[in-house]
């Protein structure tokens, strides 16, 4: 969640991103499973921001904090993109929003991945 807020923070001033190099400036060790969430939220971020949009109720997406878009986008894309267990996906996304977010932004969390979980999942 940490390196996405960077990479919206560096992308908003137009800096220059190294991706590998925000990576391990948080993580210690190699970790394939945060740098696929990372670059997957990354190459898949218009689909998950139309996802997000789709479900959010009026609010879109950019117009959330970098914390609470960041946790969303992770959650949405653990919840489509990855074999990650629904139930696991969402209460990854939900448990990272109660740490650094509000209630109702918990609550709206909670209700878009529930949504997209129902509605998109079930579709497949």
């Amino acid at each position: 969640m940490k390196i996405l807020y960077q990479v919206y923070i560096l992308e908003k001033a137009s800096l220059e991103i190294d991706i590998d190099s925000l990576i391990k400036e948080q993580i210690d060790i190699e970790n394939d499973f945060v740098k696929e969430i990372v670059y997957g939220v990354i190459d898949k971020q218009k689909e998950i921001d139309s996802l997000a949009n789709k479900y959010l109720v009026g609010w879109e997406i950019d117009r959330l904090n970098k914390v609470d878009k960041a946790i969303l986008s992770i959650g949405i894309y653990e919840l489509m993109y990855t074999k990650t267990p629904s139930v696991i996906a969402i209460n990854e996304a939900i448990e990272l929003s109660k740490k650094y977010s509000d209630d109702a932004v918990v609550k709206m969390i909670n209700a878009v991945m529930d949504q997209i979980y129902h509605s998109e999942e079930n579709n497949e």
